[in-house]
This record gives C-alpha cells, structure tokens and sequence, in this order.
C-alpha cells in the first residue's frame, strides 16, 4: 500500500525510548507523535542530547522504541530496510569502491541487472551533478562531494523517505549553502519525502515545509511551525521578513529550553 495525497507516508504515534544506565533508567525521549505526506521536508530542531538523533534511528529501524510505533505506508517498522535511505553527517561510504559502485551497491543487493543498476545510478550521479567523477574513490574527493555521493547512494534504493542526521554539520560554510540547495533541487525532481535533523535554524527554515522544536531531554515536541516558502524557494528568500521572523520564534524556543537546561544543572550542583 502506497500513501496517497490524504494518507500520510509516515506516522509516528507515541513513541519514547528509554535507555538503563548504572544510576538507573534514563528517558531521552519522551512520548513523540506526528505525520508526514508525500514530497514534504519536515526538520527536527532542539538542545544536545534532546533525542532528536533516537528519533530518527528509530524510524529508520536502527534503535527499538521502548513504547509507542513507525508506520510507514501504513506498515509498522520493526527493523532497517531499503524503503527508508539514511544519510548521516559521516560519509558511510566504502573506500575501496568507486563512486559509481558504491551508488550500484543498493541496487546490486536487490540482484538487479548490471544495465539496471548502471541505469540508476548514472541518473543518480547526474542528479547529484557528480557523473564526471564516476570513476573516483571517496578519497579523491571533497567533503561536498562525498555527502553528494551519500545522498545519489541513498536515492539509488527508491526509498519512500530519507532520512537525514545533519547531513552537512561537518561541511564549511559555502559547502553547506551548495549542498542545500542541491537538497532542495533533488526534493523537487524525485519528490523525496525527507525527514532531516540539525541543529541550525538557519538550515531548518530555508528547507523545510515544517520545523518541529524539541524540549530538553527528556525530548518531546514543543512546537510546530509551519515555513510557507513553497518548493521553489530560493536563497533570496533568507533575507525575507518572514524569514527572520520565524528564525527569531524557533531561536526564542530553543533558547528557553537551553536555559531550562543550564538552571537544572546549576540547582543539581547547589543539591550536591
């Protein structure tokens, strides 16, 4: 079964984890509920440490919850699978491979046929702008570059939704800007539904069609904020009144709940 424009592709219900520690159990994620539809790009922002990073393991099947479920075109989550591409800040690529076979190796998995999956990923690389560099190992390349090539690998699986744990954190300034907007140019061209994780406002409201801000750990969602920029934004519109005016709401957010943070370590110190 496959969402339709009405019937999210991912639903999320009441989702917590707990981790046991040597001082006792330890809540990262208090109960986390929300929905997502085809093609949106949905950003997850909030203080170190708030389970943004559980969250999204979760729903990619790498982390059990302790309650609550991930439904995925209606069928629950239970494990890791092609059906959800994961991209994190670390390249995750195979060295020994060139760039074009670490994009086949999805589809070689799934024992396509060497035309089929030099098909894919040609369309991939050509996507990502990185063709020319087909023949290339990891290390020959940028830190731009190899993130690109993470994401054309990604993409080659056909997921229903990526999901993205700040993918560009480690990348300089004009890299980040770069990859960005190639994020959106790819959004718009294959309809990727994307779930993406940062730590950057900046970043959340130029890409999203919704931030969600989390509260300190225990995390839970704080608020909801709706960025309605439409899929043909531009970087002009980060010098927008509208957008700094919701910049300004989502930074004020986190701001009181970094300051709720240091206050509880302050009082926990005094009680020591």
């Amino acid at each position: 079964m496959i969402a339709t424009a009405t019937e999210p592709i991912l639903r999320v219900d009441g989702l917590c984890k707990q981790f046991t520690t040597k001082t006792g159990p330890l809540t990262v994620l208090s109960p986390t509920s929300f929905e997502m539809q085809q093609s949106e790009l949905v950003s997850i922002v909030g203080p170190s440490g708030c389970g943004k990073s559980t969250l999204l393991h979760i729903v990619g099947g790498l982390t059990s919850p302790t309650a609550g479920q991930v439904f995925l075109d209606g069928h629950e989550v239970m494990e890791a699978g092609a059906d959800r591409g994961m991209v994190f800040q670390a390249y995750t690529l195979f060295p020994w491979l060139t760039v074009h076979k670490n994009v086949q190796f999805g589809p070689r998995l799934r024992r396509m046929s060497k035309a089929e999956r030099t098909k894919i990923a040609d369309h991939f690389l050509n996507v990502v702008g990185l063709y020319g560099f087909k023949d290339h190992y990891p290390k020959q390349l940028s830190g731009g570059m190899r993130q690109r090539v993470a994401i054309a690998r990604a993409l080659a699986n056909n997921p229903r939704i990526l999901l993205m744990d700040e993918p560009f954190g480690a990348l300089d300034a004009q890299t980040r800007a770069i990859m960005q907007e190639l994020l959106l140019s790819v959004r718009k061209s294959e309809r990727t539904t994307t779930l993406f994780i940062t730590h950057d406002i900046d970043e959340a409201v130029f890409l999203s069609d919704r931030v969600f801000v989390m509260t300190a750990r225990p995390g839970k969602f704080k608020a909801e904020i709706r960025v309605p920029f439409g899929q043909d934004r531009a970087a002009d519109i980060c010098s927008s009144p509208e957008f700094f005016r919701l910049r300004s709401q989502i930074y004020e957010l986190l701001h009181a709940e970094g300051k709720a943070v240091v206050d509880a370590e302050i009082a926990a110190g005094h009680d020591a």
